[in-house]
C-alpha cells in the first residue's frame, strides 16, 4: 500500500487522485484507465501518484472502496426507512426511478467494477464483495427492525430474505442495463417485496 497521508493537505491530495481515478474508470473502464490519465485529471504528478499508491492495482483498490462508499452513502436515507413496510416501497420506487431517469444506463457501479477486474485481481474482488456485504447488512437490519416492532413474523428467515432481496436487485439492474429497460428492475423488486410481504403480520 502507498503512503497513508497524515496531514489535511495530504488527505485532500489523495482524495483528489481517487476522485479522478473513479471518473477515468467510469469513462474508460478499469483496464484501459491509465495513471497518466488519472494524473492529468487530478491534477497530480507521477511522483504524487506513486507516493500515495504503489501501482495501478493499488489505486484501483481505492477506486473499489470509493465505489462501495458512494453506493451505500447514496442510499443512507432510504436504508433508515427500511424499519417499516412503507420504507421498503419507497426504497424500491427510488431505485426504479433512478433507472428510469437514466434510461437503464449504468447498472450497479459495484457490479460493473467487479465484472471488469474482479477475476483479474482477487484483492479488489474481496473489496467489492464487502460492498455487497454492507448492502445486504443494511437490508437485514431493516428486516430485523420490522421483526422487533412486530411488523414481520418472528419466524421470518431474515438471512434468506436479505440475500434474495439483494440478488433480485442485482439481477434486475443487470437486465435493465442490458435491455435499457427499467421495467426489469421493477419486476425484480416487486418479486422481492412480495416475499417480504408474505412474512408480514398484517397486510
Amino acid at each position: 500500500m502507498g503512503t497513508t497521508p497524515t496531514t489535511a493537505r495530504g488527505r485532500e491530495t489523495r482524495q483528489r487522485i481517487v476522485t479522478a481515478a473513479v471518473e477515468v474508470v467510469a469513462e474508460c473502464g478499469a483496464v484501459s484507465a491509465s495513471l497518466d490519465a488519472v494524473g492529468e485529471r487530478a491534477p497530480a504528478s507521477r511522483s504524487q501518484l506513486y507516493h500515495y499508491f504503489d501501482d495501478k492495482s493499488d489505486l484501483l483498490r481505492a477506486v473499489a472502496e470509493a465505489t462501495n462508499d458512494a453506493v451505500m452513502d447514496a442510499q443512507e436515507e432510504l436504508f433508515a426507512g427500511l424499519d417499516r413496510w412503507e420504507g421498503w416501497v419507497r426504497w424500491a420506487d427510488a431505485l426504479v426511478a433512478l433507472q428510469e431517469a437514466r434510461g437503464g444506463v449504468g447498472g450497479c457501479p459495484i457490479a460493473n467494477l467487479l465484472g471488469q477486474i474482479g477475476e483479474r485481481d482477487d484483492d479488489i474482488r474481496r473489496v467489492l464483495a464487502t460492498g455487497f456485504d454492507r448492502w445486504e447488512s443494511a437490508i437485514h437490519a431493516g428486516l430485523r427492525h420490522m421483526v422487533d416492532s412486530g411488523e414481520l413474523r418472528a419466524d421470518a428467515d431474515l438471512d434468506q430474505l436479505a440475500v434474495s432481496t439483494l440478488a433480485s436487485l442485482q439481477g434486475g439492474l443487470v437486465l435493465a442495463q442490458a435491455r435499457r429497460d427499467p421495467r426489469a428492475l421493477r419486476a425484480a423488486l416487486d418479486g422481492a417485496l412480495t416475499l417480504i410481504a408474505n412474512s408480514r403480520t398484517a397486510h
